[in-house]
Protein backbone atom coordinates (compact mmCIF):
# COMPACT_ATOMS: atom_id res chain seq x y z
CA UNK A 1 0.00 0.00 0.00
CA UNK A 2 1.28 3.48 -0.83
CA UNK A 3 1.47 6.22 1.84
CA UNK A 4 -1.63 7.97 0.52
CA UNK A 5 -3.72 4.82 0.94
CA UNK A 6 -2.35 4.30 4.46
CA UNK A 7 -3.25 7.86 5.45
CA UNK A 8 -6.72 7.48 3.95
CA UNK A 9 -7.35 4.20 5.80
CA UNK A 10 -6.09 5.72 9.05
CA UNK A 11 -8.43 8.68 8.58
CA UNK A 12 -11.42 6.41 7.91
CA UNK A 13 -10.74 4.29 10.99
CA UNK A 14 -10.27 7.42 13.11
CA UNK A 15 -13.67 8.70 11.99
CA UNK A 16 -15.28 5.33 12.77
CA UNK A 17 -13.75 5.31 16.25
CA UNK A 18 -14.90 8.89 16.81
CA UNK A 19 -18.47 7.89 15.87
CA UNK A 20 -18.53 4.64 17.85
CA UNK A 21 -16.81 5.87 21.00
CA UNK A 22 -19.84 7.69 22.46
CA UNK A 23 -21.92 4.55 21.87
CA UNK A 24 -19.36 2.41 23.66
CA UNK A 25 -19.42 4.85 26.58
CA UNK A 26 -23.20 5.11 26.89
CA UNK A 27 -24.03 1.40 26.57
CA UNK A 28 -22.47 0.25 29.89
CA UNK A 29 -24.44 2.95 31.72
CA UNK A 30 -27.65 1.05 30.94
CA UNK A 31 -26.59 -1.66 33.41
CA UNK A 32 -25.50 0.61 36.28
CA UNK A 33 -27.04 0.06 39.71
CA UNK A 34 -26.99 3.78 40.53
CA UNK A 35 -30.03 5.99 39.93
CA UNK A 36 -27.93 8.54 38.06
CA UNK A 37 -25.63 8.38 35.06
CA UNK A 38 -22.07 7.46 35.87
CA UNK A 39 -19.09 6.02 34.00
CA UNK A 40 -17.71 3.54 34.59
CA UNK A 41 -20.96 1.97 35.83
CA UNK A 42 -21.21 0.85 39.44
CA UNK A 43 -22.48 -2.71 39.56
CA UNK A 44 -24.56 -4.57 36.99
CA UNK A 45 -28.34 -4.75 36.89
CA UNK A 46 -31.24 -5.12 34.45
CA UNK A 47 -33.45 -2.88 36.56
CA UNK A 48 -33.69 -0.09 34.00
CA UNK A 49 -34.87 -2.43 31.26
CA UNK A 50 -37.53 -3.77 33.65
CA UNK A 51 -38.58 -0.22 34.54
CA UNK A 52 -38.92 0.61 30.85
CA UNK A 53 -41.13 -2.38 30.00
CA UNK A 54 -43.09 -1.99 33.22
CA UNK A 55 -43.91 1.69 32.72
CA UNK A 56 -47.20 2.34 30.92
CA UNK A 57 -46.07 5.77 29.69
CA UNK A 58 -42.93 4.40 28.08
CA UNK A 59 -44.86 1.53 26.51
CA UNK A 60 -47.52 3.88 25.14
CA UNK A 61 -44.83 6.06 23.55
CA UNK A 62 -43.07 3.00 22.14
CA UNK A 63 -46.17 1.53 20.52
CA UNK A 64 -47.14 4.96 19.19
CA UNK A 65 -43.71 5.23 17.57
CA UNK A 66 -44.03 1.72 16.15
CA UNK A 67 -47.41 2.60 14.63
CA UNK A 68 -46.10 5.83 13.11
CA UNK A 69 -42.96 4.13 11.79
CA UNK A 70 -44.91 1.22 10.27
CA UNK A 71 -47.33 3.55 8.49
CA UNK A 72 -44.41 5.68 7.31
CA UNK A 73 -42.64 2.60 5.93
CA UNK A 74 -45.74 1.52 4.00
CA UNK A 75 -46.39 5.04 2.71
CA UNK A 76 -42.85 5.62 1.52
CA UNK A 77 -42.63 2.14 -0.02
CA UNK A 78 -45.73 2.73 -2.15
CA UNK A 79 -45.26 6.40 -3.03
CA UNK A 80 -41.48 6.11 -3.26
CA UNK A 81 -41.69 3.19 -5.68
CA UNK A 82 -44.14 5.05 -7.91
CA UNK A 83 -42.04 8.22 -7.76
CA UNK A 84 -38.88 6.28 -8.59
CA UNK A 85 -40.58 4.56 -11.52
CA UNK A 86 -41.64 7.95 -12.86
CA UNK A 87 -38.12 9.29 -12.32
CA UNK A 88 -36.32 6.40 -14.02
CA UNK A 89 -38.83 5.53 -16.73
CA UNK A 90 -40.56 8.87 -17.15
CA UNK A 91 -39.85 12.02 -19.12
CA UNK A 92 -36.19 12.94 -19.05
CA UNK A 93 -36.84 16.66 -19.50
CA UNK A 94 -38.33 17.03 -15.99
CA UNK A 95 -36.14 14.35 -14.42
CA UNK A 96 -33.61 16.75 -12.90
CA UNK A 97 -36.29 18.96 -11.37
CA UNK A 98 -38.21 15.95 -10.07
CA UNK A 99 -35.04 14.50 -8.55
CA UNK A 100 -34.22 17.79 -6.84
CA UNK A 101 -37.73 17.87 -5.40
CA UNK A 102 -37.37 14.34 -4.02
CA UNK A 103 -33.98 14.86 -2.39
CA UNK A 104 -34.87 18.29 -1.01
CA UNK A 105 -35.59 17.01 2.54
CA UNK A 106 -31.97 15.81 2.80
CA UNK A 107 -30.61 19.25 1.95
CA UNK A 108 -32.98 21.27 4.14
CA UNK A 109 -32.02 21.22 7.86
CA UNK A 110 -34.50 19.21 9.95
CA UNK A 111 -35.03 22.09 12.35
CA UNK A 112 -36.12 24.38 9.49
CA UNK A 113 -38.36 21.66 8.07
CA UNK A 114 -39.82 21.00 11.53
CA UNK A 115 -40.69 24.67 12.07
CA UNK A 116 -42.29 24.90 8.63
CA UNK A 117 -44.35 21.75 9.22
CA UNK A 118 -45.35 22.96 12.66
CA UNK A 119 -46.68 26.25 11.31
CA UNK A 120 -48.48 24.51 8.46
CA UNK A 121 -49.98 21.75 10.63
CA UNK A 122 -51.11 24.26 13.26
CA UNK A 123 -53.24 26.02 10.62
CA UNK A 124 -54.61 22.77 9.17
CA UNK A 125 -55.27 20.96 12.45
CA UNK A 126 -52.81 18.13 11.70
CA UNK A 127 -50.39 18.85 14.55
CA UNK A 128 -50.26 15.95 16.99
CA UNK A 129 -52.30 13.62 14.73
CA UNK A 130 -51.24 10.28 13.31
CA UNK A 131 -51.68 11.56 9.77
CA UNK A 132 -49.49 14.58 10.53
CA UNK A 133 -46.74 12.41 11.96
CA UNK A 134 -46.84 9.99 9.01
CA UNK A 135 -46.85 12.82 6.46
CA UNK A 136 -43.91 14.58 8.13
CA UNK A 137 -41.85 11.42 8.59
CA UNK A 138 -42.60 10.29 5.05
CA UNK A 139 -41.14 13.54 3.75
CA UNK A 140 -37.78 12.99 5.44
CA UNK A 141 -37.68 9.23 4.74
CA UNK A 142 -38.76 9.39 1.10
CA UNK A 143 -35.30 10.19 -0.37
CA UNK A 144 -33.76 7.07 1.19
CA UNK A 145 -36.50 4.88 -0.25
CA UNK A 146 -36.19 6.52 -3.66
CA UNK A 147 -32.42 6.04 -3.79
CA UNK A 148 -32.72 2.40 -2.71
CA UNK A 149 -35.39 1.56 -5.28
CA UNK A 150 -33.70 3.57 -8.03
CA UNK A 151 -30.52 1.54 -7.63
CA UNK A 152 -32.46 -1.61 -8.52
CA UNK A 153 -34.85 -0.15 -11.09
CA UNK A 154 -32.08 1.43 -13.15
CA UNK A 155 -30.52 -2.01 -13.64
CA UNK A 156 -33.75 -3.58 -14.94
CA UNK A 157 -33.96 -3.65 -18.72
CA UNK A 158 -37.11 -1.80 -19.93
CA UNK A 159 -37.31 -4.35 -22.75
CA UNK A 160 -38.67 -6.85 -20.22
CA UNK A 161 -41.78 -4.74 -19.71
CA UNK A 162 -42.05 -4.12 -23.45
CA UNK A 163 -42.02 -7.87 -24.02
CA UNK A 164 -44.77 -8.34 -21.45
CA UNK A 165 -46.91 -5.62 -23.07
CA UNK A 166 -46.36 -7.17 -26.48
CA UNK A 167 -47.93 -10.32 -25.04
CA UNK A 168 -51.09 -8.44 -24.01
CA UNK A 169 -50.29 -7.00 -20.58
CA UNK A 170 -50.96 -3.34 -19.86
CA UNK A 171 -48.32 -1.04 -18.34
CA UNK A 172 -49.42 -1.65 -14.73
CA UNK A 173 -49.54 -5.44 -15.06
CA UNK A 174 -46.17 -5.44 -16.82
CA UNK A 175 -44.68 -3.58 -13.89
CA UNK A 176 -46.48 -5.69 -11.28
CA UNK A 177 -45.67 -9.08 -12.81
CA UNK A 178 -42.21 -8.43 -14.29
CA UNK A 179 -40.40 -5.48 -12.73
CA UNK A 180 -41.77 -5.46 -9.18
CA UNK A 181 -40.64 -9.02 -8.29
CA UNK A 182 -37.10 -8.08 -9.36
CA UNK A 183 -36.90 -4.86 -7.35
CA UNK A 184 -39.02 -6.08 -4.40
CA UNK A 185 -36.01 -6.70 -2.10
CA UNK A 186 -34.93 -3.09 -2.62
CA UNK A 187 -38.47 -1.85 -1.99
CA UNK A 188 -38.57 -3.73 1.32
CA UNK A 189 -35.08 -2.48 2.16
CA UNK A 190 -36.20 1.11 1.53
CA UNK A 191 -39.23 0.53 3.74
CA UNK A 192 -36.96 -0.73 6.53
CA UNK A 193 -34.79 2.38 6.28
CA UNK A 194 -37.93 4.52 6.41
CA UNK A 195 -39.10 2.61 9.50
CA UNK A 196 -35.90 3.18 11.45
CA UNK A 197 -35.66 6.84 10.35
CA UNK A 198 -39.22 7.48 11.54
CA UNK A 199 -38.84 5.50 14.76
CA UNK A 200 -35.67 7.35 15.76
CA UNK A 201 -36.63 10.88 14.59
CA UNK A 202 -36.50 13.44 17.46
CA UNK A 203 -36.55 16.94 15.91
CA UNK A 204 -39.84 16.92 14.00
CA UNK A 205 -41.48 14.84 16.75
CA UNK A 206 -40.54 17.55 19.24
CA UNK A 207 -42.54 20.16 17.28
CA UNK A 208 -45.49 17.97 16.31
CA UNK A 209 -46.06 16.17 19.62
CA UNK A 210 -49.44 16.63 21.23
CA UNK A 211 -50.28 16.62 24.91
CA UNK A 212 -51.18 12.93 25.05
CA UNK A 213 -49.58 11.09 22.12
CA UNK A 214 -45.80 11.35 22.13
CA UNK A 215 -43.20 9.34 20.28
CA UNK A 216 -40.40 7.53 22.08
CA UNK A 217 -37.68 10.10 21.17
CA UNK A 218 -39.89 12.92 22.50
CA UNK A 219 -40.45 10.98 25.74
CA UNK A 220 -36.70 10.53 26.04
CA UNK A 221 -36.17 14.30 25.80
CA UNK A 222 -38.81 14.85 28.50
CA UNK A 223 -37.11 12.31 30.79
CA UNK A 224 -33.69 13.93 30.23
CA UNK A 225 -35.08 17.30 31.32
CA UNK A 226 -36.80 15.91 34.42
CA UNK A 227 -34.97 12.80 35.67
CA UNK A 228 -31.94 11.73 33.60
CA UNK A 229 -31.90 8.19 34.95
CA UNK A 230 -30.07 5.20 33.35
CA UNK A 231 -33.34 4.28 31.66
CA UNK A 232 -32.19 6.56 28.80
CA UNK A 233 -29.04 4.49 28.12
CA UNK A 234 -31.20 1.36 28.38
CA UNK A 235 -33.42 2.67 25.60
CA UNK A 236 -30.29 3.62 23.64
CA UNK A 237 -29.13 -0.01 23.86
CA UNK A 238 -32.42 -1.26 22.42
CA UNK A 239 -32.44 1.37 19.67
CA UNK A 240 -28.88 0.40 18.74
CA UNK A 241 -29.87 -3.26 18.53
CA UNK A 242 -32.87 -2.32 16.39
CA UNK A 243 -30.65 -0.36 14.02
CA UNK A 244 -28.24 -3.30 13.74
CA UNK A 245 -31.11 -5.67 12.93
CA UNK A 246 -32.42 -3.31 10.24
CA UNK A 247 -28.96 -2.96 8.69
CA UNK A 248 -28.46 -6.73 8.65
CA UNK A 249 -31.90 -7.19 7.07
CA UNK A 250 -31.12 -4.52 4.47
CA UNK A 251 -27.81 -6.23 3.69
CA UNK A 252 -29.56 -9.57 3.27
CA UNK A 253 -32.14 -8.00 0.98
CA UNK A 254 -29.36 -6.40 -1.06
CA UNK A 255 -27.76 -9.83 -1.47
CA UNK A 256 -31.09 -11.27 -2.64
CA UNK A 257 -31.57 -8.35 -5.04
CA UNK A 258 -28.11 -8.90 -6.55
CA UNK A 259 -28.87 -12.59 -7.05
CA UNK A 260 -32.17 -11.75 -8.75
CA UNK A 261 -30.42 -9.27 -11.03
CA UNK A 262 -27.77 -11.86 -11.90
CA UNK A 263 -30.44 -14.42 -12.76
CA UNK A 264 -32.23 -11.93 -15.00
CA UNK A 265 -29.00 -11.12 -16.85
CA UNK A 266 -28.25 -14.81 -17.34
CA UNK A 267 -31.73 -15.48 -18.69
Amino acid sequence: MNPRAIILNAYVYAVLIFILLPILVILPMAFSETTYLTFPPEGMTLRWFEDFFGNSRWMAATWFSVKIAALTAITTAVIGTMATYALVRGAKAMGTLFQAFLIGPIVVPHIALAVALYLFFQNTGLSGTVFGYVAAHSIIAMPFTVFTVAAALSSVDPALEDAAMSCGANRFNAFRLVTLPIILPNVISGALFAFIISFDEPVIAFFLAGIRDKTLPRMMFDDIEQNLTPIIPAIAVMLTLLSIVVLLAAGLLKYVANRNAARVEQS
